[in-house]
């Protein structure tokens, strides 16, 4: 592995700006300078958006400003000891030691573990002291490269990157003594990155922990990986710290625990008091606890606490609409099939074929298939199986949203009500409603006290039941026939312009909608409304059809786009990263897989997605006035055989992939990055989530 900081990336006693985004920027450029990345303003793009959502700033003079990026070549270090200070959100004042971490993307494990190092090193004073005193270049490169073991002693990090960190005092005060032991207990760091936050605060706590007599443990969940505390350890544990800005991973290990929350930053600032939080927790038999009924689930992650109602209910969703995807996707190429051998007229008798007839008794009559009577039977077969996956469709989505509120008694409450939403006739929207409805009663009856012997039957009983005759009671009572009459209305809508000039206006909101976010919540709505009518459509009635097709191919316009134009029109304006990323998207959107785009999309994406969404407009517009129809749900090109006529199919994607492409590069050209630089920050927030 290639040394991560070099004399050519330190600078020392220099004044970089006022600000820490000149500080930043000033030490991005520095790293290109180097040839470790290949471009500035897209590192410090990536840098700054993840300044925005919590300051690096720490307490002693340090900061820590740090980002994965598409434009770092090589895992790299920046140093500046800054004459003067330069304030970056720390409580004690302006840093003047500032380390800018620039990973790779797709960093390997040992190139994170270096930087984790790193971060560790940094809560040592004689670390810290020894920069302040270094007197050249050589000198900073030598102490640091000390530190993450990339020569001479190994590094000081009291354990490997990755590896829970143990602390033990040999007296306690009172104060942690419980039944007169010292406190047990475990902890869980994580950052939004995983490189310095997560270990720096797992050391903090661990040092704080020794220097109070208490028996505590840390499990650093960071980006290069993390081991898992052994499961006696949390057993014994009398409770639980999670300082972390993202999801504790498999949470229900520390189910029933009494539990003290916090931002990882604050592990690093307060560790005592987070761990005075913890044995008072302890003794306290009313303190919070991490939820048996939904460790696993959203509502009791920790992240919780820092995003709104509106990104838990799109995280939510998706959650149903990622597990929903593979009863669609195979039910609806099944369903496909099935029309390849037996003919469109297969639905007429598909379920008496299998009943009544076998390979070796085959059906004599209404044969509709083009191979005869075994191909009618294997077309009934095909079929029959693809509509039963597809029945699961709405009752699966309900059922995982359910899920990701409650966790697994979720589930039942879920299915139940989404099984219902179909009897009512209520559709995908009944689903998602009565999937919402039960892991929200299901989640809450798992939080009720309740006697210990009690304790066993909610999960497996008491939840499913009452979470099932709330969550469907209410929608067979109050719910059902007003959705109902909804989906009815829309169905009517869309057929009716099925034979009109309009059905081209609704081609281009689903292309719209499906460019917008890349696989995020807005495209997943346009994609579930388009399989959920799949399996209602027919020879009679092809608005489904219709519909399918057009979001297909609108769904494959942004990564073809970036590719065509990465790796083909303008390479010059894209970086080696993209052009590498622009390779895989010529698979990825062939295959209609639309988060191809997503890295191009992360870096720049004020001239991605609106030239992803124009391209997709004309696509979708275009399949509506050729009147292409997919009978598959996914597979993009692959699933050829399913759609027609294929060349109108071909036609529309060829056309809209080349707008996108053409736009993308105009705007790359004509508008420059630093106009953009401002308003991007928030947006490529939004893309990563």
């Amino acid at each position: 592995m290639s040394q991560t900081i070099t004399p050519g990336l330190v600078s020392l006693d220099v004044d970089l700006g006022a600000d820490k985004a000149a500080v930043i920027r000033a030490l991005a450029e520095r790293v290109v300078a180097q040839g470790r990345a290949t471009d500035a303003e897209g590192l410090f793009a990536d840098a700054w958006a993840r300044e925005q959502k919590d300051e690096t700033g720490l307490p002693g003079g340090i900061a820590i400003p740090h980002a994965k990026s598409a434009a770092v070549s090589e895992a790299s270090l920046a140093f500046a000891r800054l004459a003067p200070g330069v304030d970056f959100g720390a409580g004690d004042g302006p840093a003047d030691l500032v380390f800018l971490i620039a990973a790779p993307a797709g960093a390997a494990e040992a190139h994170l573990a270096v930087l984790s190092k790193l971060a560790r090193s940094l809560m040592q004073d004689d670390f810290t002291a020894g920069l302040r005193a270094a007197v050249t270049d050589e000198d900073v490169v030598a102490i640091v490269r000390r530190a993450i073991g990339e020569e001479g002693a190994p590094a000081a990090a009291p354990a490997p990157a990755d590896a829970p960190a143990s602390s033990a005092a040999p007296a306690a005060d009172d104060t942690v003594l419980i039944d007169g032991r010292p406190a047990r207990i475990v902890a869980v760091t994580s950052c939004a990155t995983g490189i310095a936050h997560t270990f720096m605060a797992a050391d903090a706590l661990t040092a704080s922990g020794k220097s109070s007599g208490v028996d505590l443990t840390v499990e650093p969940q960071g980006s290069s990986g993390y081991q898992a505390l052994p499961q006696s350890v949390i057993d014994d544990a009398d409770a639980v710290i999670f300082a972390t800005d993202v999801d504790v991973r498999e949470l229900q290990r520390f189910a029933g625990k009494p539990v003290v929350r916090s931002g990882v930053k604050r592990g690093i600032e307060q560790p005592a008091a987070l761990i005075a939080e913890a044995v008072a927790a302890a003794k306290n038999p009313s303190a919070p606890r991490v939820n048996a009924a939904a460790a696993a689930a959203t509502s009791a992650s920790a992240s919780d606490a820092n995003i709104g109602w509106g990104a838990r209910i799109q995280r939510i969703l998706l959650t149903g609409v990622s597990y929903m995807i593979p009863f669609v996707a195979g039910g609806g190429l099944l369903i496909a099939l099935g029309f390849a051998l037996g003919g469109y007229e297969v639905t007429a008798n598909a379920a008496n074929v299998i009943t009544q007839n076998s390979l070796w008794d085959l059906p004599t009559e209404d044969i509709t298939s083009q191979f005869g009577p075994l191909g009618q039977y294997l077309g009934s077969v095909m079929f029959m199986i693809g509509a039963t996956s597809m029945g699961f469709l709405v009752s699966a989505l309900a059922g995982y949203i359910a899920f990701a509120i409650a966790d697994r008694p979720g589930i039942a409450p879920g299915f139940v009500a989404g099984a219902v939403a179909v009897l009512m006739d209520a559709g995908f929207i009944g689903g998602i409603i009565g999937g919402l409805l039960a892991g929200f009663v299901a989640a809450a009856i798992g939080r009720l006290d309740v006697p210990r012997w009690l304790r066993g039957l909610m999960p497996v009983v008491i939840i499913p039941l009452v979470g099932s005759i709330v969550a469907s009671g209410l929608m067979i009572l109050f719910l059902g026939r007003p959705i109902a009459t909804l989906m009815d209305a829309l169905n009517v809508w869309l057929t009716d312009l099925a034979g009109t000039s309009g059905i081209v206006l609704v081609g281009v909101i689903l292309g719209l909608m499906m460019c917008f976010d890349l696989g995020g919540p807005i495209n997943k709505v346009a994609y579930a409304f388009a399989v959920a009518g799949l399996a209602a459509g027919s020879a009679e009635n092809p608005t489904p059809y219709l519909i399918m097709a057009a979001v297909m191919a609108a769904g494959m316009v942004p990564p073809l786009a970036m590719a065509l134009a990465s790796t083909l029109l303008a390479r010059d304006l894209f970086t080696p990263v993209e052009r590498e990323n622009g390779k895989a998207a010529w698979l990825l959107g062939a295959s209609f897989i639309s988060e191809g785009a997503i890295p191009f999309a992360a870096a720049d994406p004020l001239r991605v997605i609106p030239a992803s969404m124009v391209g997709g407009a004309v696509t979708g517009a275009l399949t509506m006035v050729f009147g292409v129809q997919s009978l598959a749900p996914h597979g993009g090109i692959f699933v050829f055989f399913a759609i027609n006529p294929i060349w109108g199919f071909l036609i529309a994607l060829v056309a809209g992939t080349v707008v996108s492409a053409l736009v993308v590069v105009a705007l790359k050209k004509w508008v420059g990055r630093k106009e953009l630089m401002q308003a991007e920050a928030p947006m490529q927030a939004a893309v990563a989530v």
